[in-house]
């Protein structure tokens, strides 16, 4: 595909993926990612309701994309969910400025480990979303980033699966992992 940049590739590959696919721009890099498996969506599931139980004006968003600053331009990220105030995203855009968003999560796979553990958190707290949470399925812990600076989170605490895992404000709360 000489002669196109890698914003019209995304497109190209953005418009040719199958249902349930997803296709994100991190830090220059086109990565394809297929439908979620049932554990995966299990351990989604558990955190969208103990936010829910938490905060019932907070939305709770999968498959919500949003555009964040990346090494080259823009990145364009779907993470595994999104916690803004509800009606954040009340739109037809594709694409969501992520100002509003008070928490993103990922949860990891083993074809996303590694994005998930090491270049999303770049866009992440570029754009100044103040926690990520990232359920590491592989390492069996759950880490809170917080107090995003630059392209880095200042705190990160890490826990075990299964301990209660306190997280910072905006949100407040401890979110049990227990479930997970």
């Amino acid at each position: 595909m000489g002669g196109v940049s890698v914003e019209q590739a995304f497109d190209v590959f953005s418009a040719a993926a199958p249902e349930g696919w997803r296709v994100e721009l991190i830090e220059g890099e086109i990565c394809v990612t297929p439908p979620a498996n049932g554990e995966h969506e299990e351990f989604v599931s558990e955190l969208s309701g103990q936010v829910r139980d938490h905060d019932k004006a907070l939305g709770r968003y999968t498959g919500i994309g949003l555009s964040v600053p990346g090494a080259s331009g823009t990145g364009n990220v779907i993470p595994d969910m999104v916690v803004a105030p509800k009606g954040s995203f009340h739109d037809e855009q594709e694409w969501h400025d992520p100002s509003a968003v008070l928490l993103v999560a990922e949860v990891t796979s083993t074809s996303t480990g590694d994005r998930d553990r090491e270049t999303k958190i770049l866009g992440y707290a570029r754009a100044g979303i103040p926690v990520y949470l990232l359920i590491d399925r592989e390492e069996a812990e759950v880490t809170v980033f917080s107090e995003p600076s630059a392209d880095r989170y200042a705190k990160a605490v890490k826990c075990k699966l299964g301990m209660v895992v306190p997280l910072p404000g905006p949100l407040g709360f401890d979110l049990d992992t227990a479930e997970f």
